[in-house]
């Protein structure tokens, strides 16, 4: 895929004026959407929606600060490896495995003030990520010393979306 930082015409930053994402955004789509295309050819269909498919994606990739993330670190030659290296340091661990214990329980006695807790210090706890990994990318450009709290931020998400589900399961 073409670099999605180039292809909405943005800077490569990890601190992103989203303003000027969704404008890029939504101008693009106005170009290349297939109902533009509805009465011509089958080709000029088909390179319609494989355009509006490259957009959407990557729209995606750059409104989420985990794929955001990871498409800086891959431009700039740092693979996250977050399935092969998860070496992160033991108090990390040690909190994750708390967390997921703390959420185990909450999703099992469906303590829905348990989960809004959880989700809080989550949320707090990506924000301190998400600042470190600003200021090694943006300021240090420091792409390696990036990836340690980029793997630590995809580990949050997927705590994240487990609390979603035992919200949804509690309901």
């Amino acid at each position: 895929m073409q670099d999605p930082f180039a292809l909405f015409g943005l800077p490569r930053v990890f601190a992103l004026d989203v303003p000027a994402l969704e404008a890029s955004y939504r101008e693009i789509q106005s170009r290349v959407h297939p109902d533009r295309f509805a009465h011509a050819g089958d080709a000029e269909r088909r390179a319609a929606l494989q355009w509006t498919t490259r957009v959407n994606e990557a729209y995606r990739s750059l409104r989420d600060p985990v794929q955001r993330a990871k498409e800086l670190l891959h431009l700039h030659g740092v693979d996250v490896a977050f399935e092969t290296n998860t070496q992160m340091s033991s108090d990390f661990l040690l909190r994750q495995l708390e967390v997921r214990e703390e959420l185990d329980r909450a999703a099992r006695s469906r303590d829905a003030a348990a989960l809004d807790g959880l989700k809080a210090r989550m949320d707090a706890e990506k924000k301190m990520l998400e600042a470190e990994i600003r200021e090694q990318i943006d300021v240090k450009q420091d792409y390696p010393a990036a990836a340690e709290p980029v793997r630590k931020l995809m580990f949050l998400a997927r705590v994240e979306a487990e609390i979603d589900l035992a919200y949804e399961e509690s309901d």
